[in-house]
């Protein structure tokens, strides 16, 4: 007599991954039958946070016992959406291909990931963007993330091999073009930009030491999100922040959301990119083909401030919904 063993979903990557994966186990949850699923985290349970259900499924991997008191009872599954075949022929986004996985799914609709703010996380959020309104005189501030995870410091030259980063020069010049309108900035990433070596006539605010669900809270507050393929624009996605995307050697059905409302994709790459099959097999000339895709010329970055321009006069008031007030 066969009986049927909960499974045990083990998550690694980044957080944009973990992000995307919520709405697939929300529906495994409501179709599975499977009550006594659970998640195994490897790169953090940040995201699972505070979920009305998510959070009491998701376990660190180095938690004392997991083995034992879970995981020898379970079916072992690990989901990898880059090896579903409708992701890498461009036919389904990253929430899709772990529905697919997860639940066996044709390509369907799915919710917004919920990601779940403390109201001290909230609080704390709109205190950053309040402080960078009033120190710098503005009534608007843009988060921007303009680096991916692939970015690398080379004595002072930031590049990304991935052509998934904005150019470095690019950053600059969006950061002085903002300025120019009248936009507070806050810079989302680990390198800082070294402020003294540009002609940045104003200053940036660029938080030491901020946690991702820090800049979760701090994105929620903000009146607009500028990224990249990384995991900021999943956060503003989520929580319904304005958004301008550049995206390079990454298909923005896969990695973004081009027909979103509140939502604008700069594709650089249309036409030019090829499919890089990251976690399938290593292909050095793709990332030699695409690495370059990210570069603007000043009548992109230009076009890049006008699409934020006018996301930004449709969406005003920010229609950022924050789930606790």
């Amino acid at each position: 007599m066969s009986t049927t063993r909960s499974k045990a979903f083990f998550m690694n990557g980044g957080a944009g991954r973990v992000i995307c994966s919520i709405p697939a186990f929300e529906k495994y949850a409501e179709e599975s039958g499977d009550k006594d699923f659970i998640i195994v985290c490897e790169g953090g349970t940040e995201f699972y946070k505070g979920h009305p259900l998510l959070d009491a499924k998701a376990y660190d991997a180095w938690q004392k016992n997991i083995f034992q008191d879970k995981l020898k009872h379970m079916d072992l599954v690990s989901p990898e959406p880059y090896r579903v075949w409708e992701y890498f022929n461009q036919e389904c986004s990253l929430a899709q291909a772990f529905d697919i996985e997860i639940n066996n799914a044709s390509v369907r609709e799915l919710p917004l990931p919920k990601i779940v703010l403390s109201r001290e996380e909230e609080l704390s959020g709109r205190s950053v963007i309040n402080e960078v309104k009033q120190g710098l005189k503005k009534d608007k501030v843009a988060v921007f993330q303009p680096f991916g995870r692939g970015i690398g410091d080379h004595n002072g030259i930031l590049s990304d091999p991935s052509g998934r980063s904005v150019e470095h020069d690019s950053v600059i010049n969006l950061i002085k073009k903002l300025q120019d309108d009248n936009w507070g900035i806050v810079i989302m990433s680990e390198l800082k930009i070294d402020t003294k070596q540009t002609e940045l006539q104003e200053d940036i605010a660029q938080p030491e030491g901020a946690t991702l669900r820090d800049w979760a809270a701090i994105i929620a507050g903000a009146d607009l999100f500028l990224g990249c393929d990384s995991v900021g624009q999943h956060i503003s996605h989520s929580l319904g922040v304005p958004t301008v995307s550049i995206l390079g050697s990454t298909y923005p059905i896969n990695v973004s959301y081009p027909e979103t409302d509140r939502f604008k994709v700069i594709d650089l790459g249309e036409g030019a990119r090829q499919y890089s099959p990251i976690r399938i097999v290593q292909d050095e000339s793709v990332d030699r083909a695409n690495e370059r895709l990210m570069y603007m010329t000043s009548e992109i970055e230009d076009f890049v401030i006008e699409e934020i321009k006018n996301l930004h006069k449709a969406t005003k008031p920010s229609t950022a919904k924050l789930l606790l007030k």
